[in-house]
């Protein structure tokens, strides 16, 4: 099939999405689809890929009228590029120019689906609320319900998120993740080398994602001196960038729970660098207020690393029925109560990382997530 993906940024810092699409876009291509990535921000696209080698990326000049729009004329390649597109494929709910790229697609009879990303779970909405209410009624609902389908990562997604579009069509798919990439894993010494608290007795946790209010940092903060009385030698890692007066904040509480001395604040982490602090660390906690799929968790599981998230997780029926995970209520008090006596038999967290690892390499094999993505843009082109 002839494919496009179109997100407004492909950069790794925003958080999970764009990693998500380079993946999607990487595997579509490896299966024989011709696929184009399309994007404002090409910071992250393999260069390979900018070079020639690999799928297509087309750069679309940033939107030029206030509001965040763009002029006509500046999609006069993706305008080209539609001539010869079965499906297109919006990843996000709140960009504005998604409006004018659906409406181009409708117009040119280039059938698209949209992925929500999780921008319409019950805690997003929530917030703003009554601004998204505005965007949707002036043409943002329009994009959803003249999809062919709506793509949801989870069961839970779907049911929060269908009020919002009730005459469009949502389809479950998880997040494809290439798992290439975790096959053979680099182990944990140059994490290691790099962070040298990592090789000493531990317990080690690690909290890799965007540092932003959503994801409850505060809760795990307000657990560790807890934590640290009863497990000594325990390590905590934030990993991750994002707002810097959030981040001042983060780093001040740590200071005011006395644990300042055993939280460490690394930024962002890529690569083989960041498999290898997973593999270096005993246990991965997301305290998070919303994920529809929390891409991490699964690179975390991939690793071989247990996790811990809450139930405020669109998917975490799903990691506690791995093997390797366990969900709690997003308190301290919680967190408290369930890490305590995962830190305290480390052989059953090395058993659920294999275990996680190996239901991972299944439940979420690329054939399988791959298969279904696939089905779902044929129905739409056969719309």
């Amino acid at each position: 099939m002839r494919i496009v993906e179109y997100i407004e940024y492909v950069d790794f810092e925003v958080g999970g999405p764009p990693r998500a699409v380079v993946d999607l876009t990487r595997v579509l291509q490896k299966r024989g689809h011709d696929v184009t990535l399309a994007t404002t921000s090409v910071k992250d696209v393999p260069a390979e890929w900018l070079a020639g080698e690999g799928p297509g990326v087309l750069e679309i000049p940033r939107p030029a009228l206030p509001g965040g729009f763009f002029r006509p004329g500046q999609l006069a390649g993706l305008r080209e590029v539609f001539k010869n597109t079965d499906v297109l494929q919006l990843h996000g709910v709140w960009e504005r120019p998604n409006m004018q790229i659906a409406a181009l697609a409708r117009k040119m009879g280039v059938p698209y689906c949209v992925s929500l990303r999780g921008m319409l779970d019950d805690w997003c909405m929530a917030q703003g609320t009554f601004k998204k209410r505005v965007y949707l009624s002036l043409g943002g609902r329009k994009v959803l319900e003249g999809a062919a389908f709506v793509h949801c990562t989870a069961d839970a997604e779907l049911e929060q998120s269908g009020k919002w579009f009730p005459r469009g069509q949502g389809r479950v798919v998880p997040n494809l993740i290439d798992l290439e990439q975790f096959e053979t894993l680099p182990g944990p010494e140059r994490a290691q080398k790099r962070w040298p608290h990592l090789a000493e007795d531990g317990p080690n946790i690690l909290f890799l994602s965007r540092i932003h209010v959503k994801k409850g940092i505060e809760h795990l903060l307000a657990a560790m001196p807890r934590i640290a009385q009863v497990h000594p030698g325990t390590q905590l890692v934030i990993a991750g960038t994002g707002d810097d007066a959030y981040l001042a904040s983060m780093k001040r509480l740590a200071e005011q729970q006395g644990v300042a001395d055993r939280v460490h604040f690394v930024g962002h982490v890529g690569g083989e660098e960041k498999l290898s602090l997973y593999e270096a660390c005993d246990l991965f906690v997301l305290p998070t207020s919303q994920e529809n799929f929390g891409f991490v968790q699964y690179e975390a599981l991939s690793c071989g690393t247990a996790v811990m998230t809450t139930k405020l997780v669109d998917t975490w029926r799903e990691i506690v029925g791995s093997g390797g995970g366990v969900a709690v209520d997003q308190s301290a008090d919680a967190i408290i109560e369930g890490i305590l006596p995962l830190l305290a038999d480390r052989e059953k967290l090395v058993e659920m990382g294999q275990l996680g690892r190996a239901w991972v390499f299944d439940r979420l094999s690329i054939e399988r997530v791959a298969s279904g993505l696939e089905a779902m843009y044929r129905d739409a082109a056969a719309e």
